[in-house]
């Protein structure tokens, strides 16, 4: 048996995520067909991280093992002739049988994107949140790099998690900048809570209007209290940009 890990991109727009649902379209259910029709067997894919409804992909890495021998960059053509215009397969290599593409992962990075103009762009509105208002980019800057570090991140999901200490991350990179009418909210951490970025940006849209400062960001972030900060912001500016590894897939 061969793994073969994939880089893929994908317009989350039409998919309910990226898991694997029954009745519903999924970006793991698309890739499993297009594999089908390839190779006519049900092969399993296995995903980096879970992205949900709506939310895009640029750097999306998956795994599936198979008993068919082919080069990797064959599976690259192969797939594309079979997956939907809205998902691609960009790279492709094989692996080690031990190599496991959540848990060997130590670095995630996402993106959200605003387009800040007090005009609309039809071609920008489906992979950037519309914000007409104007923005304090300096402050929200201040306040994203707050979150660098290791923090109990609770405030910033609604999920209620079961065990202590679960909503703990280690945050390596936390920025906002703003180039041209596009603002990005970019952070790279070991892994993210269930919607995180999208309810942290709501908090940072809060302190660039000016209905919040940054110390009371602080105080949001310190008072570790699930679904606090918000309102969480739609899924389409969202994406997922890169997944790293300690070790380069490309050596394998």
């Amino acid at each position: 048996m061969a793994k073969i890990v994939m880089v893929v991109e994908y317009d989350g727009t039409r998919f309910h995520g990226f898991q694997y649902q029954e009745n519903a379209i999924t970006v793991q259910g698309e890739l499993e067909r297009a594999l089908k029709n390839l190779t006519q067997e049900q092969i399993r894919v296995i995903g980096a991280s879970r992205t949900d409804a709506g939310v895009h992909a640029k750097g999306q890495v998956v795994s599936f093992r198979t008993p068919i021998q082919l080069p990797p960059k064959r599976w690259i053509g192969a797939l594309n002739h079979y997956l939907s215009l809205d998902v691609a397969i960009r790279e492709a290599w094989q692996v080690g049988e031990g190599f496991d593409v959540r848990k060997d992962a130590v670095r995630r990075e996402y993106q959200y994107s605003i387009f800040n103009n007090k005009v609309r762009s039809p071609l920008k509105l489906r992979f950037a949140y519309f914000f007409p208002q104007p923005l304090d980019i300096e402050a929200m800057q201040e306040a994203s790099a707050t979150l660098e570090g290791e923090h109990d991140l609770a405030s910033f999901t609604p999920a209620v998690l079961e065990k202590a200490g679960k909503s703990i991350r280690t945050v390596y990179e936390s920025s906002v900048k703003r180039q041209g009418d596009l603002v990005y909210f970019s952070m790279i951490a070991n892994s993210f809570l269930p919607h995180q970025i999208r309810h942290t940006m709501g908090a940072l849209l809060q302190v660039g209007r000016g209905k919040i400062g940054v110390t009371e960001f602080k105080k949001i972030k310190q008072a570790r209290q699930p679904g606090l900060a918000g309102p969480a912001v739609p899924p389409h500016g969202l994406c997922l940009m890169s997944v790293q590894y300690l070790k380069s897939l490309g050596n394998e």
